[in-house]
């Protein structure tokens, strides 16, 4: 290890000697690159993520002076990898240096995949407002280059953090464009239900017995096979105890259903808001008598 970190240090004097002396102008920066480049394989063997992170932006320098912006994106794409073991800070301030490379040489698919990368860095920060950002800017993105399948699992993970920052309409309206959308597609139908349930569920934790009640409607005429299933079923049950006040008829449905298809976090957290919202109201009607 201190052998390679050594020798990562060898590679860097050398760059930076090259970019300080005389010669002619191309070569010079050719020449530094590849030492840069060298520099930053030897500290990631030495395990030194922040000195490798740092070659490789010396190294996206170089590319830059010789508008080679490609080259210079993937360096900086390098520096974030290795940045995400030390700093997510960083590693988003790098990713973001490529996707605007990467933007300005066209390649928007790339753009869209290192947006997404962003969105999730800043998910694991729970930065929701950041990753909604990026989520949303790798949904326009895929969609511009019509990567169908991966705008839309961008798109629903903005809707899962707007309901999580309690922006139940951005996130219904986003569930439920997702679902007619896949409705016209034979290998996508089969999501459908599981959107519809999201969307319904954001409905219950408005607390809107009505909005949720006209929802299910729209459901069905949606998708005519939704009033069979059993994710209609839970929606359709939660609205009437929420309709009757009982939060006990409430917990009843969730856990029949829990039973049969375990609930993810998301839909348990959004549920016990849901449930909080009846149990509010019930406590209310319990002070009125």
């Amino acid at each position: 290890m201190a052998d390679q970190e050594a020798r990562g240090d060898e590679f860097e004097k050398k760059a930076e000697k090259k970019l300080t002396g005389w010669g002619f102008f191309g070569s010079k920066y050719d020449d530094a690159a590849d030492l840069f480049d060298k520099a930053a394989n030897c500290f990631k063997l030495a395990k030194n993520w922040e000195r490798a992170a740092s070659a490789y932006n010396k190294l996206a320098n170089c590319h830059l002076k010789l508008e080679s912006k490609h080259e210079a994106a993937s360096a900086y794409v390098d520096a974030a990898n290795c940045y995400k073991k030390i700093s997510a800070q960083d590693a988003a301030e790098s990713l973001n240096q490529a996707v605007n490379l990467f933007l300005e040489i066209g390649r928007l698919n790339m753009a869209a995949r290192y947006c997404k990368e962003l969105g999730e860095i800043y998910e694991q920060e729970q930065n929701f407002d950041k990753a909604i950002d990026y989520f949303e800017r790798a949904a326009d993105l895929f969609q511009s280059e019509e990567v169908t399948t991966s705008a839309n699992q961008c798109k629903q993970k903005v809707a899962q953090f707007a309901a999580h920052l309690e922006q139940y309409p951005k996130a219904i309206e986003i569930f439920e464009a997702i679902a007619r959308h896949s409705m016209n597609n034979s290998l996508l139908k089969y999501s459908v239900k599981g959107l519809l349930l999201n969307a319904g569920i954001c409905q219950l934790c408005r607390g809107d017995v009505v909005a949720i009640t006209n929802a299910l409607e729209r459901y069905q005429d949606l998708d005519p096979t939704f009033s069979g299933s059993r994710e209609y079923k839970l929606l359709a049950d939660l609205a009437a105890s929420m309709d009757e006040e009982d939060v006990g008829k409430f917990t009843d449905a969730i856990k029949e259903f829990d039973s049969m298809t375990r609930l993810d976090p998301w839909k348990t957290t959004l549920l016990l808001r849901a449930k909080n919202v009846l149990k509010a109201k019930e406590d209310e009607e319990d002070d009125l008598t």
